[in-house]
């Protein structure tokens, strides 16, 4: 065959899929676009990087596509009508011929195959100054991106062929219907490539316009969290029949039935060495203070979404520069503010939010959906507070009848007199997340009214099906009926999510003080009480057990609504079928009146079932399609 026409077809085979490439790939080119025609002009080599890296995953864009899978976000059932499959996920309805809106399957090899393409063909132009520094940086940005997205097939499908190399179009079948590899060694083949990529790739960039490009802390970032999953109970010695059974189409066991302590301390190593990167290259958490120098944890967890790197906010490792934050402020929005109402968040996690002394408020609950209280918290579940609740904080997202809240002061009102019980005296982070009926809402000047047939609720679809909207990411000056959504950066990776990684895997290798100290970090940026034994913190976790405990609810807390990670977790956890295969609970969506009567059917705030989910397993199933054309893949377990 030409190699002209060869080449030509190995550039169309790498655009597959490619819906937001540039417009030069749109036009009718004189003459066939050939790889010599891409890789020896400056512009056109960028834009084919620029079209591999438009697959890193959009944090705002994940709330119906992965992470309302999980238990964070609630998206109203009434868009299953208009196309949004994740209802049917979460419902049981679900199957290999399921559509998967971010279908990365079949997506993300194109993506990969793309890269390989340029790493081969990549060249410096000296006319157009386009040095060869600048492009082994690019080289190595592909290399990273390779890694990141069998990170992303691994995350979500857990047995997957590693892609290495271009697939010879003319090879044999075995070298085109490519089978799964057992996990461990995608797990080497990742991590080598990350660290292989670091190398090359700086901490950080200097020049602005190079935000989001892949940093040798973004390697690392992803290795880490690749080797935590691999030392996770899902995939460490996991002793369920359909785990020990599953093979490849060589006969090799997939996933590793022996418990190893080494994946831990591995687990360690990595984040170690990510850590002391971020640090040496001055990452830090992103504080707020008040006018007397102490920590503002209102303004800090806020803002921490919303500020950008070169505004100070240094929390923050790996960011996609573009991102649907607008859309994400629509649909989480009140109705009668502009907004569709219809993306929230779960009682569930409502109820894991601590109280602002730092305990817990419930355990659990019982079959009934009543929750099992803490009675040392203080949690009051029922009535209606009798006054205004003031913080030390320049949070101004609440006010009482005479007093609006001012950035200038120190303390201004958090709830209003009236409110819920269930959500006065919580800790700080709650209030940043969510948005509850009845809370004060700045830009409208009033209260939020969830009620049926109010204005920001029912009957319509476009209103909270259990009761509360998300308001974390949400920004406080967005206004979706002008069209107003201030910029911010979607963040995949922050340093608060290494430090919680970190004291985990240190608590799996040997109950750690190293572990308890992380965590405190956390919860002193939170405004909560720390663990220790001096006045006014709390008595540390005594044992393994309950230092693993109290990490998992810190990272339910700090890290709620956030890349999806709570649905990574309580897979890797293997805890995700016994929180999933449930009644979801909420208020009462048909309530018409300010009342806590369980027996009242017309009172809002009592709980009620909103949805019976099925959980069907713990990965995604690999498209019918795929399995029916090759007969080297073998399906998930569970499906």
């Amino acid at each position: 065959m030409n190699t002209r026409i060869l080449k030509y077809i190995l550039l169309s085979l790498g655009l597959i899929y490619f819906g937001s490439c540039s417009d030069y790939l749109d036009k009718d080119p004189d003459d066939e676009l050939t790889l010599e025609m891409v890789f020896g002009d400056k512009t056109r080599t960028e834009e084919w990087l620029a079209n591999v890296y438009n697959q890193v995953e959009d944090p705002y864009t994940l709330y119906d596509r992965v992470e309302a899978m999980g238990d964070d976000f609630v998206v109203n059932p009434g868009w299953e009508q208009f196309g949004i499959t994740i209802i049917s996920y979460q419902t049981g309805n679900w199957n290999p011929a399921s559509n998967w809106t971010p279908n990365y399957w079949n997506i993300l090899p194109q993506k990969i195959r793309a890269a390989h393409i340029f790493i081969q063909n990549a060249k410096p132009n000296p006319a157009q100054l386009f040095s060869l520094k600048e492009v082994n940086y690019m080289k190595a940005e592909a290399k990273f991106l390779i890694a990141y997205y069998h990170y992303l097939l691994l995350r979500y499908y857990g047995s997957i062929p590693i892609l290495d190399k271009i697939t010879d179009i003319y090879g044999s079948e075995d070298e085109i219907m490519i089978g799964q590899r057992p996990y461990d060694e995608v797990v080497d083949w990742i991590d080598q490539q990350l660290i292989d990529a670091a190398k090359e790739l700086p901490p950080m960039y200097e020049e602005t316009q190079k935000y989001g490009r892949a940093t040798s802390i973004m390697c690392h970032a992803i290795r880490a969290r690749v080797l935590l999953l691999a030392a996770s109970p899902l995939v460490n010695g996991n002793q369920d029949p359909a785990y020990l059974n599953y093979t490849n189409n060589k006969g090799e066991k997939v996933f590793n039935s022996v418990p190893q302590l080494s994946k831990w301390e591995r687990a360690v190593e990595a984040y170690r060495t990510l850590l002391n990167l971020a640090l040496d290259n001055g990452h830090k958490l992103y504080y707020e203070y008040l006018n007397d120098g102490s920590i503002d944890p209102f303004m800090s967890y806020q803002n921490v979404f919303f500020k950008k790197f070169n505004d100070g906010n240094k929390e923050i490792l790996f960011a996609r520069p573009e991102n649907a934050h607008s859309l994400y402020e629509y649909v989480t929005q009140p109705r009668g503010t502009g907004g569709s109402g219809a993306v929230g968040v779960t009682q569930l996690l409502v109820d894991d939010f601590f109280m602002s002394n730092g305990l817990r408020p419930i355990t659990g609950h019982n079959a009934n959906g009543s929750p099992i209280i803490n009675s040392a918290s203080g949690y009051i579940e029922k009535g209606f507070s009798s006054k205004t609740e003031f913080r030390k904080t320049k949070w101004i997202e609440s006010r009482n009848s005479t007093t609006e809240g001012q950035a200038s002061e120190d303390y201004n009102p958090v709830t209003l007199a009236g409110t819920f019980n269930m959500y006065c005296n919580r800790e700080p982070r709650f209030y940043i997340s969510v948005l509850y009926n009845g809370c004060w809402y700045r830009r409208e000047a009033r209260e939020t009214k969830f009620y049926l047939d109010s204005p920001d609720g029912g009957p319509t679809h476009d209103s909270p099906s259990n009761g509360y909207l998300a308001r974390k990411k949400v920004h406080p000056d967005c206004d979706p009926r002008n069209n107003i959504s201030p910029y911010r950066p979607a963040i995949l990776v922050r340093l608060a999510e290494v430090y919680l990684s970190l004291a985990e895997a240190l608590n799996e290798v040997s109950y750690s003080e190293e572990a308890i100290g992380y965590l405190n970090l956390i919860r002193e940026r939170a405004g909560i009480p720390k663990y220790g034994t001096q006045q006014g913190e709390i008595t540390p976790p005594a044992n393994q057990d309950q230092l693993r405990e109290a990490i998992r609810i810190e990272r339910r807390v700090e890290l709620n609504c956030e890349a999806a990670l709570r649905f990574d977790d309580i897979r890797r956890w293997k805890i995700a079928a016994g929180i999933l295969n449930n009644n979801f609970w909420g208020m009462n969506f048909y309530g018409t009146e300010k009342s806590d009567d369980d027996n009242n059917p017309d009172a809002f705030f009592v709980r009620k079932v909103y949805q019976k989910r099925m959980f069907k397993g713990y990965w995604m199933p690999i498209p019918q399609t795929d399995t029916d054309k090759n007969s080297n893949l073998r399906q998930l377990p569970g499906w």
